[in-house]
């Protein structure tokens, strides 16, 4: 037995020469974060820089200036509102593949729109009941023919958009009164009323999505889970279609009924890019609406671009960022991993 545990000797020797072995390791360690000293104290100095600049009155200026008028205070809480609303609604819509829904609801409230305007009754009234009468005869169409409901969403709201389009070229002819602001919105016309209705149009969305989460949750993923299960899918699917069309009439000043599908899809797919689960989607979706619409109304103000589409072009931007840059779907950090594992 003897030479056994000689022989095993020189193992425990040898690991006893290991760790004197790595004692240069962390001696030619010891560089790296004398290295990092002075990029540590450049941080330190942006982050000072950072910190004049916040509290710069150039900075100040830039934010608080256009907040001294109330068209643009009205302004902004309008797109605040409708970046709200817009990306919460369009998640679903996203979830379920309806973005064409979205757009077909908001291409058939312009009738609406001509006919209160004729009347001389709330545009927002006429426009909401034009978009549930649109879902109606979607649905309608889809369930009692063989016809797909693409394709009835196709025909219906091209069939409403051209309705609205000739009734509003004659309401012009009578009155001299421009209506196409209503196609591509005028959210720095909007007044304290508009302001109003528009909060409690927000107001109700966001009550019906927060009472309503589950069951549109388990709508969206597995309908014929829901409905096996006993939820009033058919109610459930109405519901949402009401709600579609209220964020609809709720955006109309914003970016009009022709720029609303892309504030209803653009955020939910910017959040689904970057984050897994709905109600992280709907959150981070909502952050990144407000904050494009903000900085749409800034970019509005500042270089006398049209509002609607500078939000538009906003949030778009925010989108192929997260393509390109995503940590599960981005395209470069795709190529960057493919081209590691070759």
């Amino acid at each position: 037995l003897f030479p056994i545990p000689y022989s095993l000797f020189p193992i425990p020797y040898s690991l006893f020469t290991i760790p004197y072995s790595l004692f240069p390791i962390p001696y030619s360690l010891f560089p790296i974060p004398y290295s990092l000293f002075p990029i540590h104290y450049s941080l330190f100095t942006i982050h000072y820089s950072l910190f004049t600049i916040h509290y710069s009155p150039m900075l100040f200026h830039l934010i608080l200036d256009p907040l001294q008028y109330g068209f643009m205070q009205r302004s902004l809480i309008i797109a605040i509102c409708v970046g709200l609303v817009c990306a919460l609604v369009g998640s679903y819509l996203m979830v379920q593949r309806l973005a064409l829904l979205g757009d077909a609801i908001s291409h058939s409230i312009v009738p609406g729109l001509a006919i209160a305007f004729l009347f001389d009754v709330n545009i927002l009234i006429g426009a909401f009941i034009a978009g549930v009468l649109s879902t109606i005869l979607i649905t309608w169409i889809h369930t009692r023919s063989p016809i797909k409901e693409d394709a009835a969403m196709g025909i219906v709201f091209s069939a409403f958009f051209a309705l609205g389009i000739t009734l509003i070229t004659i309401i012009q002819k009578d009155t001299k009164i421009d209506l196409m602001h209503f196609l591509f919105g005028n959210i720095l016309a909007v007044s304290a009323n508009d302001v109003r209705d528009t909060a409690l149009i927000t107001i109700f969305i966001i009550i019906a999505i927060v009472a309503l989460y589950k069951e549109l949750l388990f709508y969206s993923f597995d309908p014929q889970g829901a409905q096996a299960a006993g939820l009033p899918t058919n109610a459930l699917n109405f519901g949402l279609m009401v709600l579609i069309a209220l964020t609809v009439v709720a955006s109309l000043k914003a970016v009009g009924v022709i720029l609303v599908i892309s504030l209803l899809i653009t955020p939910g797919a910017t959040a689904y890019l970057l984050v897994p689960r709905l109600h992280h989607i709907m959150l981070l979706g909502s952050g990144l609406s407000i904050v494009s619409s903000i900085a749409g109304m800034y970019l509005s103000y500042y270089y006398n671009l049209p509002s609607g589409p500078a939000i538009v072009l906003v949030i778009t931007g925010f989108f192929f960022l997260s393509l390109l840059l995503s940590p599960r779907h981005g395209l470069l950090v795709q190529g960057f991993n493919f081209s590691n594992k070759k």
